[in-house]
């Protein structure tokens, strides 16, 4: 029986990979990776390839999830490297893969590295423990066919006092990220139809950009003032605001450039 290591590339590019991880790959009989669950912005898989020294076979969603692919291999017997953007485990289909390992005998590890669950808190300067579900926004179809449980999951938090974090869509197969703009048009869009006031013209949502690259933007403000705001190239997400203490709203307008008034309205 062989082996199958999830090593996490990381926020940014391809230096991100830990010493370890890179070691861990290089000892591997075969290296693969998928970047349809995140991507690594500032960087190709030449890139990854050039940093470890090897070559890396990128895996389609059916390459990982249907054929399962690496779980083959290993039960060949090969030693198998699985390279995913961010922390391996922040993925749900991640962790389905390794109880599937795990369920056909197969040793696992876990590689961990930098996440932007733990990185967006970071650079904000707001407190980590304060954070409640995660929503994921998909791009906006039709108003009526669009999914309420990222709208209804922020106003849960909200309701808690809770920040909510709000990844937004890729489709890695077209090469497009979902902006700020267009994140935040989808929760107006939702606003406008379930009328719960969880997106109103005071609600306080900060965009954020190229998270780990030397180069990030954040910017927090209303809806409407974040519109037009140029964050750049992706990956993008948001944070939507819940309660604040004094020290997240004092870090907010020195890092995020977030208004004044939030000191009479959050303090």
């Amino acid at each position: 029986m062989g082996e199958l290591i999830f090593i996490g590339l990381g926020l940014y590019d391809e230096k991100d990979i830990s010493v370890k991880g890179v070691e861990e790959a290089r000892k591997a009989d075969k290296i693969y990776s998928e970047f349809y669950t995140s991507s690594l912005a500032g960087s190709t898989l030449k890139d990854i390839e050039d940093q470890i020294g090897r070559e890396v076979k990128e895996l389609t969603r059916e390459h990982v999830e249907g054929k399962a692919l690496p779980l083959k291999d290993a039960l060949d017997g090969e030693r198998v490297a699985f390279l995913t953007a961010g922390d391996p485990m922040a993925a749900t289909t991640h962790i389905d893969l390794r109880m599937r390992a795990i369920k056909e005998g197969i040793t696992t590890s876990i590689v961990h590295s930098s996440s932007i669950f733990s990185a967006a808190p970071s650079l904000l300067g707001v407190q980590h423990y304060k954070f409640g579900r995660t929503v994921t926004l998909p791009y906006f179809g039709d108003d009526r066919d669009y999914p309420p449980s990222p709208y209804k999951n922020i106003n849960e938090n909200r309701e808690r006092g809770l920040h909510t974090l709000v990844l937004l869509d890729i489709n890695s197969e077209k090469e497009e990220y979902m902006s700020v703009s267009e994140g935040l048009i989808a929760l107006m869009k939702l606003e406008d139809r379930l009328k719960e006031d969880v997106i109103s013209d005071d609600t306080l949502i900060a965009g954020l950009a190229r998270v780990g690259s030397s180069s990030p933007e954040i910017k927090a403000n209303t809806p409407k003032n974040l519109l037009d705001h140029d964050f750049g190239p992706g990956l993008h997400c948001m944070v939507v605001f819940g309660d604040l203490h004094f020290m997240e709203i004092d870090s907010l307008i020195k890092v995020a450039d977030a208004p004044e008034k939030i000191r009479k309205q959050y303090g």
